[in-house]
This record gives structure tokens, sequence and C-alpha cells, in this order.
């Protein structure tokens, strides 16, 4: 998929979208882009306690290679 396919699909999606958690994360990604800011500010409580236990989790060795989970679901 070319580029310019990927951003009318995603122009579509995300006139549709109705989830404010996530255009509110898309903004933060959006205006991360354009500035100094650190986008790790713009996160909330929530969004960073996940980030951090993903996090944990990767260092505790919890977690599954890409290609099993490919290989349990059939993809």
């Amino acid at each position: 998929m070319g580029h310019e396919s990927l951003k009318l699909e995603l122009i579509e999606w995300l006139t549709k979208l109705e989830d404010d958690e996530t255009i509110h994360y898309l903004k933060v990604v959006k205006d991360s882009s354009t500035s100094d800011h650190d986008w790790w500010d713009d996160l909330t409580d929530e969004q960073k306690q996940g980030i951090e236990r993903g996090l944990r989790d990767i260092d505790e060795g919890r977690t599954v290679p890409h290609d099993e989970v490919k290989r349990r679901y059939g993809l």
C-alpha cells in the first residue's frame, strides 16, 4: 500500500473514530512530532502505568515472541 492510499485509509478511519482516549493519544503523537516537548509529559497517569507495566513484563520475561503469536492464531 502506497503512502497516499494509506493516508486516505487513515483519514477515513479518523473521521469515524469516536474513542476520546484514542483521539487524545493521536493528538499527542501529532504534536510531539512538531515540537521539542516530551510526549511522555502529555500522557495520562493510566497510559504511563500501562507502558511501565509492559516494560516490566519485558524485563521479567513475560512476553510471547511474534512468531509464536502468529502460529497460535493462524496468522
